[in-house]
Parts: structure tokens; C-alpha cells; sequence
């Protein structure tokens, strides 16, 4: 482990390391990062356990992939883990270069490196150019392109601006099978009052099911149906307490303050065994939600008054 010169005192924010990897990129785009204390760690759950700790104040860590899909490991981390939520998030662009030790050339690169979520994004492209090389999984595309460094494999598959950090080469760069690719990443803190809505926010939770039965997901999807919340993201993943134990890890338009949003997650909180709240926060991309008809918080509150002059008898 090793951090960034920076003065006492600063913020000190942990991240998915080693140096050189394309959280570490998302990590410099945020604003007032040349002023923290960066603090690269080996894997997901130490870079979280870090904030847990209060060791870090906030830790940023990949959450999802446009080709690949969520980060299972990080969506677990949060869902299941010691509370945290989400504070912002960052969507970085991703393409690879293969770095190689200086002096290699095409003809040598027999065995390649990268991180299991790098590799099928790259798939046909190591068909269609190393058909004989043997892929082999890292902790992290960083420490592929050091393992390349140290010998172990002859090229890894990592961001071109590691080639520096590590001495390599980029014998090909802007490698992907997919144009366009991004990775959406996510800075972390512990519990606590989450910030103002902006308009363009995104709100994040954990649904735990009470138990595998037909309509389960029916549930759960109504509550926010009803309130015009629109879902951009859902995904069942399993508790770690058997078969027929699943969460829902959802991504919902909105802000916890907007009433509609609020107002789902407590049905939620009904129809389900527990429901972890795990942030509300500005969305990267400044998309703001289309909001139906009968579901502004103008009209939420005209309802709820009405509702009340009518148990008074006065409407």
C-alpha cells in the first residue's frame, strides 16, 4: 500500500489499486483530487473496509460496465457489508492498450494479463490478433501490467497511461471490441446525511425479498411503477444464505427527498424482508427524469392535504 504525497491533513480517499488502474483515473477526474491523499488498495473490500474503518474518508470503487455488466463483488460489498453509501459517481471511458516490456514484439506475447472484467471486453480482439496467447486473470489491470513488469506474463491488457507507472510499452493502443465503452464508478463514504437533490439524481437500495415466491420482483417493481419512478438499473443477486435468498439491487430516477421517491421506498419497506438504503446523489451523466403526471411533489403534497381535510370532515 502507498498513497500520494499530499500535506497533512488532507482528505485521504482509498481506491481499487494498484496505481495505474482506470479507478485511479476515474479517482483524478473528481474535482479537488490533486489535493487528497490517495491511498490505492488490492481489492474492492479493502479499499470499503478502509472507510469502515474511518481510516479513509471516502473510497472509490467500479460498479458497473456498459459491455460486462455490474461488479458483483462491489454490488455485495454494499448490499451486504457494513453500511455505506453512495456519494457520487463518475462514468470514465474505457479502452486498452497492450503494454509489453520494451523490446517485445507481437510474435512474443504468448501469455496476456488483465482483470476478468477486462477480458470479455476484449474478446474478439485477442481472437482475432493473439489466437495462441493464454489469458490469465489479475486482481487488477494495474497489476497485470506490473506482473508484466516483474516477468510473469508477456503483456497486460491495462489503461495506456499505466505504461509509464510501470516501464512498459503500449505495443497496441485504443483496443475494445465494443466503441463506446464506459465504467461507472462510485465514491463511497460512511452514513449520513446525504446531500440536496440537484434535479438529476440518482437513488440506490438493496430490496431483500421475504422469499423466493411468484411475484416476488412484481412487488417490488409496482411500488415504484405506481409513483412514475423509473427504474435505470435492477439486478437479483444471492444472499450468500442459500438457495431461494436473493436481493435486489436497484437504481432508481430521483432523489430521497422527491416525494415519489420516498414514498416507493417506503412501500418497499412493506412488501419486503429489509431494504438498505445505499445513496441518493447527482448523476454523471446530468440526465434529469421525465415526471409524470400525478407524481410531482406538488401534487403528492396537494393529495396528502386533501387526504387530511377529508379525515377532519371539512372537503
Amino acid at each position: 500500500m502507498s498513497a500520494s504525497r499530499t500535506p497533512v491533513g488532507a482528505p485521504r480517499w482509498s481506491y481499487l489499486g494498484p496505481e495505474g488502474t482506470f479507478t485511479e483515473a476515474a479517482l483524478r477526474t473528481l474535482p479537488g483530487a490533486e489535493a487528497v491523499d490517495t491511498i490505492p488498495m488490492a481489492s474492492v473490500p479493502a479499499a470499503l473496509d478502509m472507510v469502515r474503518r474511518g481510516d479513509a474518508d471516502a473510497a472509490v470503487v467500479p460498479l458497473e460496465n456498459s459491455v460486462e455488466g455490474s461488479v458483483s463483488v462491489t454490488l455485495d460489498e454494499l448490499a451486504t457489508g457494513e453500511p455505506l453509501i453512495i456519494e457520487r459517481e463518475i462514468l470514465l471511458p474505457i479502452s486498452f492498450a497492450l503494454l509489453v516490456r520494451p523490446g517485445t514484439a507481437m510474435e512474443d506475447v504468448k501469455t496476456v494479463s488483465s482483470h476478468s472484467h477486462a477480458q470479455p471486453q476484449v474478446r474478439r480482439w485477442l481472437a482475432a490478433n493473439l489466437p495462441d496467447s493464454h489469458w490469465f486473470s489479475s486482481a487488477s489491470n494495474a497489476d497485470a501490467a506490473r506482473l508484466v513488469q516483474e516477468g510473469r506474463y508477456d503483456a497486460a491488457l491495462a489503461g495506456e497511461f499505466a505504461a509509464a507507472r510501470y516501464g512498459l510499452t503500449p505495443l497496441v493502443t485504443d483496443i475494445h471490441d465494443v466503441e463506446g465503452a464506459v465504467t461507472r464508478f462510485v465514491m463511497v463514504r460512511r452514513p449520513g446525511v446525504v446531500d440536496a437533490p440537484t434535479g438529476a439524481d440518482r437513488t440506490s437500495v438493496a430490496a431483500f425479498i421475504v422469499d423466493d415466491h411468484a411475484g416476488a420482483l412484481l412487488e417490488i417493481l409496482q411500488e415504484f411503477a405506481v409513483r412514475g419512478v423509473n427504474l435505470d438499473h435492477i439486478q437479483s443477486r444471492p444472499t450468500g444464505d442459500g438457495l431461494g435468498h436473493y436481493f435486489f439491487a436497484i437504481d432508481a430516477e430521483g432523489h430521497i427527498a422527491d416525494a415519489r421517491v420516498g414514498e416507493a421506498l417506503m412501500g418497499l419497506r412493506r412488501v419486503c424482508a429489509a431494504v438498505r438504503f445505499l445513496g441518493s446523489y447527482p448523476r454523471a451523466d446530468g440526465a434529469r427524469p421525465q415526471v409524470r403526471r400525478g407524481t410531482s411533489d406538488a401534487e403528492f403534497e396537494d393529495a396528502a392535504a386533501w387526504l387530511d381535510r377529508c379525515r377532519r370532515g371539512e372537503d
